[in-house]
């Protein structure tokens, strides 16, 4: 995997260095030996090697923390994907050791990431910042990245698999565990280093200044891990650190760790130029023709009808086809009755407030603006002879009528209802479930198709990671209040007081409601799952096609069989076969 041309123009300012150099023309392929350190941009190519890995493997987490959770599936669509029961086996929580797939790639990804981040952070110990013409405090900076990122790595492990080696030395293996830790050695480990790190980072001085450390680990970037760490710490270790969330998620509201506010628009985080957004507190650069990895299967391509790029206007296919792997859980039953699941049901919860601006059915606008984030009912299009059509599926001779409903409708008319009142993981067609499209698909008219950043953080993560720490001490109207300064951007001002949580409007906050906000607010986000098992509901409830587990070993994942013969120190999960 090459690390992208890209990325590192953007990153160039990782260390506020000031470089003329122009380094498009120059591909790597990995960290490259100990006399490949001959120049300033040498340190900087190695150091950044491992980012973009990073950005590669948000793939398998992104499959992991979704597809078992409440409001993403992948059901069949006209003999399309099953895969031998694969998705459904994660929509069911009965993966195995056997499975491999995507836990398995989230194990050796994450591993392969943190001995990257060890080559690196061992090989600058060894060098003298001087003769490369770094300052101490840029030398400083750099090795703090590759061990925030290192961190961020090992927050993902935590989170999958709870028992997992520590490996801190890519050259003395002495150093490393030889079997896994305890989840209170990780976490301790990840929160030291957290720390230790926060002191060497640059801080975003102002608004307004994201381009020029986009992809760059700062201050707040790595005090939103210690978020992250502590709010799930009762998940992790069995010990609640909702104060210690509390007290960094308000340092960094409070513009100590640099300079971030909401965006006025939904879209303005996930949007072509996100990396001018304040919203944005630590993203991946990305490009069309570059690296581009939430453009891809795993993640976002495939969260679209397979026929979509005639819809978005994209004639030449840049990215090739998309497909139907991702679709929202629905909420209706095939006789047109609503479900009474208290979880799942997604486009439900956003019909709860009227006139989301979410909710508009995605369109392009032109001038690289869209509005919209669902794809539902026809999808109409003009082609190349100026007739007006309709996305078809890809295989069957039917028109799309995409519907909040799994089941097998082909050709059925909007308001009909098909005989086979079957509806589950194996019954849906193309029309089964609203697509959607968070990130942007502008047509070929368009400057800026596919340029969107990949967001990781966005500072509404913290605020609600800081209202739920509030909420549960009680503090339901500051809990209310800081929802508010996001939601009140997502409705019409005329809409606020119906729209907006008491004492601010008549809206209603309770724990049920901050799980539903959760959903709606960093819905397909790549945290579902880690959200249902703080709140207590992820083995033991119900929801479309989904009995409770019987069993709560499923709050994380076996150790695969490949990676257990490997080494013969480590132990299978508990609940799992070995």
């Amino acid at each position: 995997m090459k690390l992208s041309r890209y990325i590192l123009p953007a990153a160039m300012a990782l260390l506020s260095l000031g470089s003329c150099t122009d380094l498009d023309e120059t591909l790597y392929d990995q960290v490259a030996s100990q006399n490949y350190y001959n120049t300033r941009n040498d340190v900087i190519r190695a150091a950044l090697r491992p980012f973009e890995h990073a950005y590669w493997s948000i793939q398998s987490r992104h499959v992991l923390n979704e597809l078992p959770a409440d409001q993403l599936i992948t059901p069949t669509r006209d003999g399309w994907w099953d895969d031998g029961g694969r998705w459904r086996r994660l929509h069911y929580h009965q993966w195995n050791v056997e499975d491999g797939g995507d836990a398995q790639t989230e194990w050796n990804g994450c591993f392969q990431g943190i001995m990257q981040c060890n080559y690196v952070i061992e090989d600058l110990d060894r060098l003298d910042p001087a003769k490369f013409g770094f300052s101490e405090p840029e030398f400083n900076n750099l090795k703090a990245q590759c061990r925030v990122l290192r961190a961020w790595f090992y927050i993902r492990l935590l989170d999958a698999f709870r028992n997992v080696p520590l490996a801190v030395s890519y050259y003395d293996i002495e150093k490393n565990s030889t079997g896994q830790v305890e989840p209170r050695v990780l976490y301790d480990f990840i929160e030291s280093e957290l720390k230790e790190c926060l002191d060497l980072l640059r801080t975003k001085e102002a608004l307004g200044t994201n381009a020029a450390i986009q992809g760059q680990w700062t201050k707040a970037g790595c005090a939103a891990l210690l978020v992250r760490l502590y709010l799930n710490a009762g998940v992790y270790i069995g010990e609640e650190h909702y104060a210690d969330c509390e007290t960094v998620a308000q340092a960094i509201i409070d513009g100590t760790y640099g300079a971030y506010q909401v965006a006025d628009r939904w879209d303005a985080p996930f949007d072509w130029d996100n990396d001018n957004c304040d919203e944005v507190i630590f993203g991946f650069p990305g490009s069309q023709g570059y690296s581009f990895w939430h453009y891809q299967g795993d993640t976002y391509w495939w969260t679209t009808p397979a026929r979509a790029r005639y819809y978005f206007g994209d004639r030449k296919a840049k990215g090739g086809d998309h497909n139907t792997k991702y679709a929202a859980s629905p909420s209706y039953d095939l006789n047109g009755n609503l479900y009474t699941y208290e979880l799942g049901m997604p486009i439900q919860n956003f019909r709860m407030y009227p006139d989301d601006e979410r909710m508009k059915l995605y369109r392009n606008l032109g001038d690289s603006r869209r509005e919209g984030m669902f794809l539902f009912g026809y999808l109409e299009y003009v082609d190349e002879n100026g007739a007006t059509k309709r996305v078809r599926a890809p295989e069957q001779p039917y028109d799309l009528y995409i519907r909040d409903a799994v089941g097998r409708f082909q050709s059925l008319d909007p308001d009909k209802w098909p005989t086979d009142k079957t509806s589950n993981l194996q019954s849906g067609d193309h029309n089964s479930g609203w697509h959607f499209a968070k990130y942007p698909f502008y047509s070929d008219d368009d400057a800026h198709q596919m340029e969107s950043d990949y967001t990781e953080i966005r500072l509404p993560e913290i605020i609600y990671s800081l209202a739920e720490c509030k909420l549960r001490a009680g503090k339901v109207a500051e809990a209310a209040r800081l929802l508010n300064t996001v939601r009140k951007r997502n409705y019409p001002q005329a809409n606020h007081m119906q729209v907006l949580y008491s004492p601010e409007g008549t809206a209603r906050l309770d724990e049920a409601e901050m799980l539903r906000e959760w959903g709606r607010e960093f819905f397909a986000e790549s945290r579902r799952r880690i959200d249902l098992i703080r709140f207590g509901k992820f083995c033991n409830s119900s929801w479309w096609d989904k009995t409770p587990d019987g069993s709560e070993h499923t709050k994380i994942f076996p150790i695969m069989r490949p990676i257990l013969n490997s080494n013969p120190a480590l132990v299978q999960n508990p609940g799992y076969s070995s």
